[in-house]
């Protein structure tokens, strides 16, 4: 499993991509998403990157102690001086950790950590039930969502075909990237409960949740709210 595959299933059908749209362009500041740290500095040449892609190459997970400093280095460049919005990371409770070492050790703070809440079975059929218009793949189509379910097996914006992404459809495959997911003993919301347990005990992060059910524009608002 590589991590743009775990990225694209833990996004909760696409829609984290919106919600922090909505930040940047409230906030004015950049959208990190590891994976795109890893090819940027495989394809500079890095060090990091050189080494980050012996591991790649052989098929082997990177290791936090290259992984790590690769996102400080991109979170210490001026585009971030203002703030930031990492997005890939990190995908465990022993990542978090080493992350908030790492960051303190910088002098870099972590100021809000946001956990979008949402049942298992939802974000699965949210997956799933994803249609892909043949004209334009910005249309939105989700059979198990009211607001978005199409006409048959027409875009409910143009009317064109639908297709399936054929990724969407492997239940073994989401089924195994959310045991990972929603795993909170060492998984990803064991990541985020890492730091949820820092802000209950007065530390200088503020952790939200929000319930992920709503549709996007919902979602967004109560978001944004929270913030003010």
């Amino acid at each position: 499993m590589d991590n743009e595959d775990l990225e694209n299933y833990v996004a909760q059908e696409g829609q984290i991509v919106h919600y922090l749209a909505a930040l940047k362009d409230k906030y004015k500041i950049p959208h990190i998403e590891s994976g795109a740290i890893f090819r940027d500095n495989i394809q500079n040449g890095t060090e990091l990157g050189s080494k980050a892609k012996a591991y790649i190459d052989r098929g082997d997970l990177v290791p936090d102690e290259i992984t790590i400093p690769m996102i400080l280095d991109r979170l210490k460049q001026a585009d971030c001086k203002n703030g930031w919005l990492l997005d890939g990371f990190p995908r465990n409770r022993n990542q978090a950790v080493k992350l908030d070492e790492s960051l303190q050790a910088a002098g870099m703070a972590l100021d809000i950590v946001v956990e979008i809440v949402l049942d298992r079975d939802i974000a699965k059929k949210r997956i799933m039930g994803r249609r892909l218009c043949v004209k334009d793949n910005n249309h939105p189509n989700n059979i198990f969502i009211d607001a978005i379910k199409p006409d048959g097996n027409s875009c409910r914006v143009c009317g064109a075909d639908l297709k399936t992404r054929s990724d969407d459809q492997d239940e073994d495959a989401i089924n195994k990237r959310h045991e990972i997911y929603y795993d909170t003993t060492v998984g990803t919301l064991a990541a985020a409960y890492y730091f949820r347990d820092i802000a209950a005990a007065g530390g200088s992060v503020k952790y939200l949740t929000l319930n992920g059910e709503p549709g996007v524009k919902e979602v967004t608002a109560e978001l944004l709210a929270k913030l003010k």
